[in-house]
């Protein structure tokens, strides 16, 4: 049986999974941060602590095979905050994984990692990164790590550029980069069980009939995904959209009006 390992198991995503990955027959140990996570069932491990410290990562990954890594600043922060839980946690753990033979990590990276690409833009997993964001700046890193540890150490990688993984779609950017919640458990468990597939990136996101990312190339993972925001669509549209003049115009929609400087005050005046 695989043993999986999740860190970030108290946020929204690892609270989802959590709920269904011991159902489907995974012995999993689950860790939060500064608080120690309820056990959701009775075969549900769970500790918590600093990703940063060596000996809190050694707990997360005694006897693990899989690490699903959902930890980290999930929003824009200031950069001191985002080197912290998302540059130097993230080393912490890739090191943990060499020290305790971790064969992959499932590593939840970010469409903030692309969101200053227009929203008219198609886009394969190996496009140039565009972050919009200090924190989509910490996903372009976090795939690098992933790279580098899996050409010179031989850990396994998938990371995924998940979008806007809710139980439904609110507002319409969702039309393009909803995963709905049965798609991201597919996607989890195509990550944790496809063998040898040394590193790869996928797009995390459903079916979508309108979605701005072609993710032709998660079919290597055997990812099918079934969910498609196209069916919310006439009641998303028939509300306003919360989203700004900005916003609208990026794929990675509210992060991109984040500290932005209109052409017009840039330096020459122009969009360079």
């Amino acid at each position: 049986m695989t043993k999986i390992a999740m860190s970030g198991a108290a946020g929204q995503l690892g609270t989802v999974l959590r709920a269904a990955l011991p159902a489907r027959g995974y012995r999993l140990r689950s860790a939060g941060g500064s608080k120690l996570p309820v056990p959701l069932c009775d075969d549900e491990e769970v500790m918590h602590g600093d990703l940063r410290d060596p000996a809190v990562v050694d707990r997360l990954l005694h006897g693990v095979d899989v690490l699903i890594h959902m930890a980290g600043t999930s929003v824009e922060r200031p950069l001191p905050e985002i080197i912290e839980n998302n540059l130097r946690a993230l080393y912490e753990v890739y090191e943990g994984a060499r020290r305790n033979g971790v064969r992959r990590v499932v590593f939840a990276s970010s469409n903030h990692a692309i969101g200053m690409y227009p929203v008219d833009a198609r886009l394969a997993t190996d496009c140039e990164f565009r972050p919009d964001g200090f924190y989509g700046l910490s996903k372009m890193w976090g795939e690098g790590l992933a790279r580098l540890y899996w050409d010179k150490h031989g850990i396994e990688s998938v990371c995924i550029r998940i979008g806007s993984c809710v139980a439904r779609p609110a507002e319409p950017r969702h039309l393009a980069t909803w995963l709905g919640h049965e798609d991201l458990l597919h996607l989890i468990e195509q990550s944790i069980t496809v063998p040898d597939l040394g590193f790869m990136v996928v797009w995390g996101v459903s079916a979508n009939t309108r979605s701005y990312w072609d993710n032709s190339g998660a079919a290597r993972l055997g990812y099918r995904p079934n969910q498609n925001a196209e069916g919310y669509a006439a009641e998303i549209l028939s509300r306003p959209d919360p989203l700004d003049a900005i916003a609208r115009q990026y794929q990675g929609g509210g992060f991109a009006s984040i500290d932005f400087t209109p052409p017009a005050q840039r330096l020459g005046g122009s969009d360079r």
